[in-house]
């Protein structure tokens, strides 16, 4: 009797539990590109300047702004990777506006002090003006010379919107400003001028502000351009695909579709294979399910169609266990031993043949998460940790509910697992 109200204390808690949290979890499943909709870029990085390598570093560095800039596009979790030796992968999903991705990604970014300290006059061009950048050819603080997201909007004495700066070397500005006393320090961001103060005194605080009759939208806007930094390589645009909202939901709706018409006709074939014990396989499959949905929103894993058929692989493979599981158990009852003797018997050289089905498995989705890129890598992660949980659901589960019976009495014949009286040989 003990094991009996077991038995139903484990499922009913189980039952409450997914039922009433499965909403919440669906609603914060990410979804990836292809079924949420959004935007690919793959970029392919150069050196800034003619002679410098690419290196690894320089590469990750690159990948980490362009994340930064996708980030402050206000889209959910963009998805930056480094392919090779020299090309970077962006992935945004939820994007509507394209033009609007493409011009943040090449947004100028790279934040400059420069002086006219011995520089020639330059040339006035056609229409009579000098060009700043021209005029003022020393760089004297580039973006690296500056803290990262140390750009905050502030308020001169007249009120009016000023973007205060912070430089990580104070003793090399100090020395600068000191040299440039009364002479301008103009300030570009890329090859724009956005103000040219005149240095009056020697600054010591290691801080500077960017004056200039702008808006706050306008001053803001400047703050974030250069909280983005500058990128360490020259980033060309070598393909670009887009994947309409439509399309993804289409796509995402087509396949839970299809897995829920599968499920439920293999939860309809287990039940009538194997009887009470099919119930249990079942109720181990639909706890796997959760526990990997569970996974996804803990762990932040985007979920997409590469994900989705490592998913149905993984389901397929939790089928097989019960199966292999049920087989044997049968098979041991074929051979004339008691139900209690069968299970235990055939648990235990199941066990044996899962195990090392699922473990080589393992083996082959850790090489190509090692060495896959993009949707290999989601789909060897998927299935690793699909197998994980098929584990502990489908084998160590399944057996602990299907023991609790057999010792409480309630499965006791053959017939229940589906073996008939003829079929069982007598020892």
């Amino acid at each position: 009797m003990k094991r009996i109200v077991t038995f139903i204390i484990v499922v009913l808690v189980s039952i409450a539990v997914m039922a009433g949290t499965s909403p919440a979890l669906l609603d914060n499943v990410r979804l990836g590109l292809d079924l949420k909709g959004g935007f690919e870029i793959l970029y392919e990085a150069q050196p800034l300047e003619q002679g410098q390598k690419i290196t690894r570093e320089s590469l990750i560095r690159t990948a980490e702004s362009l994340e930064k800039r996708a980030n402050a596009l206000g889209t959910s979790e963009p998805e930056v990777t480094t392919e090779g030796t020299n090309r970077i992968r962006l992935k945004i999903a939820g994007v509507t506006n394209e033009a609007e991705v493409r011009k943040k990604m090449k947004e100028p970014a790279s934040l400059t002090f420069r002086s006219a300290d011995g520089c020639k006059t330059p040339e006035a061009g056609k229409d009579g003006t000098v060009d700043p950048k021209d005029l003022y050819c020393k760089i004297e603080l580039i973006g690296s010379d500056f803290v990262e997201n140390g750009a905050q909007v502030g308020y001169n004495q007249l009120n009016q919107p000023q973007i205060d700066i912070k430089v990580k070397d104070k003793k090399k500005f100090a020395d600068v400003t000191k040299r440039l006393l009364g002479k301008e320090l103009a300030i570009f961001l890329d090859d724009t001028l956005l103000s040219a103060p005149t240095v009056q005194q020697e600054l010591t605080d290691g801080k500077a502000s960017i004056t200039g009759n702008y808006t706050i939208d306008e001053a803001n806007q400047i703050r974030d351009t250069i909280n983005l930094g500058a990128l360490p390589l020259k980033l060309t645009e070598k393909y670009s695909q887009s994947v309409g909202a439509t399309l993804g939901m289409q796509s995402l709706h087509k396949t839970i579709e299809a897995g829920i018409i599968a499920s439920i006709l293999i939860l309809i074939f287990m039940i009538g294979m194997y009887r009470l014990p099919g119930v249990i396989a079942s109720f181990g499959l639909i706890a796997h399910t959760w526990l990997l949905i569970l996974v996804f929103v803990w762990a932040d894993f985007t979920l997409t169609l590469p994900g989705i058929a490592a998913f149905i692989l993984g389901i397929g493979m939790a089928v097989d266990a019960n199966i292999i599981t049920n087989e044997r158990i049968r098979e041991e009852m074929r051979n004339g031993k008691s139900v209690m003797s069968a299970v235990k018997a055939g648990n235990k050289s199941s066990f044996r043949t899962i195990l090392d089905s699922n473990i080589t498995t393992i083996i082959v989705g850790a090489v190509m998460f090692a060495f896959g890129t993009g949707a290999v890598k989601g789909f060897a992660l998927v299935l690793i940790v699909e197998i994980v949980l098929s584990i502990l659901t489908n084998v160590y589960f399944t057996h602990y509910l299907l023991n609790l019976l057999v010792k409480a009495g309630v499965l006791k014949k053959p017939k229940q697992f589906g073996v008939k009286e003829s079929d069982i040989r007598a020892l």
